[in-house]
């Protein structure tokens, strides 16, 4: 079983930067791709950025590529989301989420979710 807990969202104006964490209970946190989506009001839940479980390969969805960047501390059980150049259209909650042994953008192949944490951009 994993806990996952996200801190770090707020509200913040365009052009503003933003790291989000999410912390993992666990001792076997390095086996574990995880990932980092959002969910914008009535729209559906959508892939931002994964991670490895060594950390070696990241991926980005397209709305993100070039301006966020996720990175991952397995020595603290810690993954981050930095966000920059952040626009109104970034505004969602943010959930991070494990995938034990795999590396995937796909929502149904993670097992462990977080609560999420809001991020507003105002404009």
């Amino acid at each position: 079983q994993v806990q996952l807990v996200e801190s770090g969202g707020g509200l913040v104006q365009a052009g503003d930067s933003l790291r989000l964490s999410c912390a993992a209970s666990g001792r076997t946190f390095s086996r574990f791709g995880m990932g980092w989506f959002r969910q914008a009001p009535g729209k559906e839940r959508e892939f931002v950025a994964r991670i490895s479980g060594s950390g070696l390969r990241t991926s980005y969805g397209d709305s993100v590529k070039g301006r966020f960047t996720m990175s991952r501390d397995n020595a603290k059980n810690t993954v981050y989301l930095q966000m920059s150049n952040l626009n109104p259209e970034d505004t969602a909650v943010y959930y991070c989420a494990a995938s034990m042994n795999s590396y995937t953008s796909t929502p149904s192949e993670y097992q462990f979710w977080g609560q999420g944490t809001q991020v507003t951009v105002s404009s």
